[in-house]
């Protein structure tokens, strides 16, 4: 069994504790879903479990964490450089024991992940995988192990709309516990029966965690319960000892006023008031005592404030895209015969699609398609780590004139991201992926782009930060074509779904629960 006893996260550069005193014990039956917005320390949970010399001066951790007798498999958010520079064959070798290889085990994974067994080779790097790929691969070794205990970090990122549905299947039906993180809603809520919710309150500076019992879904409806009931109990006290005080402020402003001029003419009166004013004194300090006893406002992170210029908009029925490309190629592989993509303002379209199908080559022509025609687009790439300088900070990659107006600007819109002011001015390599995709909407929304090309842009973003992202996006007054497996973002943000395969792209209808779509 898992156990953690007292243990405490605290980085290294700014001396913010990620988590403080926290003790859990993974039950046989759990099924734990990690949640909280982005860089309250979800995947250094994880590392520090799994893997906690990768956190040698970055972290430190003091606590306990027993995992005797325990094999754990572990899916990492992000892979370094050294492992993607690694052939997929040498992956296997490095991660599975060869004379105790199960070739049973592995060739059923194979089958039930779908992943191609001739994608295990040595002429074939983990960078070349597709994201899907590399996902799929990864949980295919881990098992391999036999694990005892399951750690993933965002395991569907990069899945396929069919992958995503089968990882469902494999989490509810496997019997051995775990421990996941995720940015989708639909599968908290179908996978996990126990919520881990990590916060950071007061700018950052308390940590606080909440373990339940509870469905993702019952979680959210009674935290938000719970915040409701306290903040009315505890806006009615105020208001109740509010009316008091005002009674005890007149009653003392009266007696005074006759202290004032009532003593002097009869000094009996005088001793009488002054008895009286002892009394009013002492009402006070009971009023004091009271005030400490009032009930809290609750403590709780808010969510994140995201929101585009109501400025921006296109014209409906303008052309902001006429894209023909007979075939559709990855330098020699062929990945569709036809592709014809033509959208209007203001249109919002999410393209679909199996991995390997093209969708982020079809994105990045759409990019230089943009480029070409000088209209005002704003791109977030799939692979966005990749595409920032790491040792810029924050406020360095927002930054364009170099003005003291736009670095206010940027701070502002930071701190409205939750941006504590040391965040900002940290590495880019030192933030957390979901901090990360907050920059390039950040980017975006500063840059007042008028079109939106986005590459599976909430892969990395807190279930938590979901539906302030998709309520932004859907009231944005441009053009959104997007790559997306989340079936919420999907099925409220968008309205066209198109599906890309070896033929062509084709709309489908869609709906949120997506067990099946169909052909319009």
């Amino acid at each position: 069994m898992l156990i953690i006893k007292n243990l405490t996260l605290s980085m290294t550069k700014d001396l913010r504790v990620l988590l403080e005193d926290f003790s859990f014990s993974l039950q046989a039956d759990m099924k734990v879903g990690l949640i909280g917005e982005e860089g309250n320390g979800k995947s250094a949970l994880l590392k520090a479990i799994a893997d906690p010399e990768s956190l040698r001066g970055y972290l430190e951790i003091t606590g306990e964490i027993i995992t005797a007798g325990e094999v754990i498999g572990y899916l990492p958010q992000v892979l370094t450089d050294v492992v993607l520079d690694q052939s997929t064959s040498r992956y296997l070798k490095e991660r599975t024991d060869p004379e105790d290889f199960d070739y049973a085990l592995f060739y059923r994974l194979l089958d039930e992940m779908g992943f191609p067994e001739d994608r295990i080779s040595d002429g074939i790097s983990m960078r070349q995988l597709s994201g899907g790929e590399k996902i799929k691969f990864q949980l295919l070794c881990e098992m391999l192990k036999r694990p005892t205990v399951l750690l993933l970090d965002e395991p569907s990122n990069d899945l396929d709309l069919e992958s995503v549905q089968w990882l469902e299947g494999f989490i509810s039906k496997t019997r051995i516990p775990m421990i996941f993180v995720s940015h989708d809603e639909l599968l908290l809520d179908r996978c996990a029966n126990t919520i881990i919710h990590l916060e950071q309150l007061m700018r950052k500076r308390k940590p606080q965690y909440t373990i339940a019992r509870l469905r993702y879904g019952e979680y959210v409806q009674d935290r938000e319960e719970r915040i409701t009931k306290q903040i009315r109990v505890a806006q009615k006290e105020r208001e109740e000892f509010a009316a008091k005080l005002e009674r005890y402020r007149q009653i003392y402003q009266r007696v005074e006023h006759e202290l004032r001029t009532v003593s002097r003419q009869a000094p009996s009166v005088g001793k009488n008031l002054k008895d009286k004013m002892h009394s009013v004194k002492s009402l006070g300090k009971r009023l004091e005592r009271e005030k400490d006893q009032l009930a809290k406002r609750p403590d709780f992170e808010e969510s994140i404030n995201v929101s585009f210029d109501s400025a921006v908009s296109l014209p409906r029925g303008k052309v902001v895209l006429d894209l023909q490309l007979e075939p559709l190629r990855a330098g020699e592989r062929l990945l569709s015969q036809r592709v014809h993509l033509r959208i209007l303002g203001p249109q919002k379209v999410c393209i679909i699609g199996g991995n390997g199908a093209g969708k982020t080559t079809l994105l990045r022509a759409i990019v230089q398609d943009l480029e070409q025609r000088g209209i005002n687009y704003g791109y977030m790439p799939q692979d966005y780590p990749e595409h920032m300088d790491p040792g810029k900070s924050a406020v360095e990659f927002l930054m364009c004139a170099g003005t003291k107006e736009e670095l206010t600007k940027i701070r502002t819109y930071l701190g409205s991201m939750n941006f504590t002011p040391q965040e900002m001015e940290h590495a880019l390599s030192e933030l957390s992926g979901g901090q990360r995709a907050k920059l390039y909407f950040s980017k975006m929304i500063l840059d007042r782009a008028e079109v939106l090309v986005l590459d599976e842009p909430t892969r990395n973003l807190s279930p938590l930060s979901g539906p302030e992202i998709r309520s932004a996006l859907k009231e944005f007054g441009g053009c959104i074509i997007a790559v997306s497996h989340d079936r919420k973002f999907i099925a409220e943000v968008f309205q066209e779904v198109m599906l890309l395969d070896g033929e062509g792209l084709r709309p489908v209808s869609f709906s949120e629960k997506m067990e099946n779509f169909a052909f319009s």
